[in-house]
């Protein structure tokens, strides 16, 4: 048993709390990667890394329904800004009957109130506990967290502090699962999308903008990058923390314009791979991952110009890849500058609409629309792919039809080569007069 971006803690029962956002376990056999699973913050771990596993044992497990804060040091507990009837109140459950302390919206108890609800960690002389990496035991709460510990309690490493119910996720049976699987192809933004780090390096609270919260994430190198987070969300770093490039700051369904902006191509491929097939895994459906690669790629098939260089191409302007990439090799060639671009992501029903053949795409949707501009444009169809060649009636070319189209085109070259050869020169035509 492997574990990546490991951060582990152990806690007062010697057991293994995972105290990173990003954690991979890997089981790997004779060298290669057999399983691999993500696991969440606050999971409780089984077995240590690097020691043996058998089918069937039990690794690892979590709370589905709540996401925990935990103690990452021991102290005693101090809660701060946490006023009853203002910022905190005791809630009790209607099916279990337990009583617990829960922290309101303050927000909309006064606009006065300018308080930060907290629980601080300190030492038994009451100054404020310092973690591992140096920063300062806070742990900022959220509207609707469940508070776990009293005021003045004693605390231990990897002790559950407070407890966030999760928003219960839309059904991911088939009804519910293939509005998500259009949304993913159609490339739409979730409505609470994740937020992903653009860069590594240190996280900073500002203050309110707008009623959401300015958080910076500052490098060693001086790259800063800045996200407004909507009040009442719960963000998964606390201040000081360090976080890379990648990770998410938000939980939810990142926008997959942003995986590829941040992340590049082989990110955006495995993420769609790994939420279309989610869906389909449920039902006991196998679909093979090159089916999915394919209208990825097809999504993919066009790039924004970012410097023209020495081709004809303006700033901004989307072209196809595979001719760019053409005409880029015979500019390298002849030793003049290539054009710089950006891959760009567009849902199936665009990336239909824009292929080079009007026929094809006229046979989608838009019809009036697409034929109306290839007049205007003068355009030819040369009827290279499948489905125009299947709407004008001719083979396709793909398998037998592939060579015919192969041996018609030599036919036609060499036919050429006889009428070139035929026709006579003005002077030939002197000569037989």
């Amino acid at each position: 048993l492997k574990v990546s971006n490991q951060n582990l803690i152990e806690d007062s029962k010697k057991e293994l709390i995972v105290m990173g956002r990003n954690t991979e376990i890997i089981i790997e056999k004779n060298g290669t990667n057999v399983a691999m699973y993500k696991i969440p913050y606050g999971s409780k771990l089984f077995t240590k890394p690097d020691h043996p596993v058998k089918k069937g044992q039990k690794i690892c497990e979590w709370d589905p329904y709540t996401l925990p804060v935990i103690s990452e040091t021991d102290g005693i507990v101090n809660f701060v800004d946490l006023i009853d009837g203002a910022s905190i109140t005791d809630a009790t459950d209607e099916a279990t009957g337990i009583s617990s302390k829960v922290v309101l919206d303050w927000r909309g108890q006064s606009k006065n109130l300018d308080l930060k609800p907290r629980i601080t960690l300190r030492d038994s002389k009451g100054k404020v506990v310092k973690k591992a990496d140096d920063n300062e035991a806070r742990y900022y709460l959220v509207p609707e967290t469940i508070l776990s510990v009293e005021d003045g309690d004693k605390v231990n490493a990897g002790d559950v502090l407070a407890r966030l119910p999760k928003a219960t996720s839309k059904t991911k049976d088939i009804t519910g699962g293939l509005p998500r699987v259009a949304e993913l192809f159609e490339a739409r933004k979730p409505k609470e999308g994740a937020i992903i780090a653009e860069n590594d390096g240190k996280i900073e609270f500002g203050k309110e903008v707008r009623g959401k919260l300015k958080i910076t994430i500052k490098s060693k190198t001086g790259i800063e990058s800045s996200y407004l987070i909507p009040k009442g969300k719960q963000v998964n770093f606390n201040p000081g923390e360090e976080i890379k490039k990648g990770e998410y700051l938000l939980d939810g369904s990142p926008a997959p314009h942003d995986i590829l902006r941040i992340l590049g191509v082989e990110a955006l491929a495995n993420y769609f791979i790994d939420e279309v097939q989610e869906v389909y895994r449920l039902q006991g459906v196998i679909i093979n991952d090159k089916h999915i690669e394919v209208i990825v790629r097809q999504m993919l098939r066009k790039v924004e110009i970012k410097t023209s260089g020495d081709t004809p191409f303006l700033v901004g302007e989307l072209v196809d890849k595979i001719d760019l990439d053409e005409l880029n090799k015979k500019l390298v060639s002849e030793g003049k500058t290539p054009a710089k671009v950006d891959p760009v992501l567009l849902g199936i029903t665009k990336a239909s609409l824009q292929t080079k053949s009007f026929i094809s795409a006229a046979s989608f949707q838009e019809t009036t629309r697409v034929l109306t501009e290839a007049a205007i444009k003068g355009k030819i169809d040369v009827l290279h792919g499948l489905k125009e060649n299947v709407i004008v009636g001719r083979l396709i070319p793909a398998g037998t039809g592939d060579s015919t189209f192969k041996y018609s085109k030599i036919a036609r070259e060499r036919d050429m080569e006889l009428q070139n050869s035929k026709v006579k020169t003005p002077e030939q035509l002197e000569v037989t007069k």
